[in-house]
């Protein structure tokens, strides 16, 4: 096996966490293409549920185990010989009814139409039931990583983001729209008391 791997296996025999070192980290060794921000996403929100829910749990909602094992194989070759990847289902995707409708939402409007963009999609959507901005959920970088990200996989539901609103609270908005309920108390969001929690700092 490689070397790289030796970190991750031990992880999963032993049923310990890395410690300092992230299961992020430990996927990013193994990517494919390092510099992606495709692959920062799918490390950070597939490091975030195994830090959470340990390493035998399906880390991306909807994803069942053939198709994560064909998310590893091809962005980070060596982790997906994980031993068990169990079927049931966290506490956290069962109270987040609303999550198909966000993995619907962002698949519609993939900027291309393949496997790729709908892992990402699974991704997100996963992200969307934490409890921190999308972007410390996606254990990105930065919120500026998360924005260039939507602009490029999910590029038509992104322009409609025209005043930067917080990306968790945008999608969500969307979803509103999508049913025709009107959530917002006021008629405009610059005559909103609520402004700061839909547009203020995300640091």
């Amino acid at each position: 096996m490689d070397t790289r791997t030796e970190s991750l296996k031990d992880c999963a025999v032993s049923g310990r966490r890395p410690g300092a070192v992230s299961f992020r980290s430990l996927l990013m060794r193994l990517a494919r293409n390092p510099e992606s921000r495709l692959t920062h996403a799918l490390a950070g929100v597939i490091g975030q549920r195994w830090r959470l829910h340990g390493l035998h749990r399906l880390p991306l909602y909807g994803l069942d185990t053939a198709t994560t094992r064909r998310l590893l194989a091809q962005h980070f070759p060596g982790a997906e010989w994980l031993p068990d990847l169990w079927l049931d289902t966290p506490e956290d995707f069962v109270e987040a009814i609303e999550i198909d409708d966000v993995v619907t939402l962002l698949a519609d409007h993939r900027t291309q139409a393949d496997e790729d963009n709908l892992w990402l999609s699974h991704a997100v959507a996963t992200a969307c039931v934490g409890a921190d901005h999308l972007w410390q959920d996606m254990d990105l970088p930065d919120r500026s990583m998360l924005s260039a990200l939507m602009h490029d996989h999910f590029t038509t539901l992104a322009v409609r983001n025209t005043q930067d609103m917080k990306w968790k609270k945008f999608l969500y908005l969307q979803l509103c729209e999508r049913a025709d309920i009107r959530v917002c108390k006021s008629p405009s969001c610059g005559a909103c008391t609520d402004y700061v929690a839909c547009f203020g700092p995300e640091e």
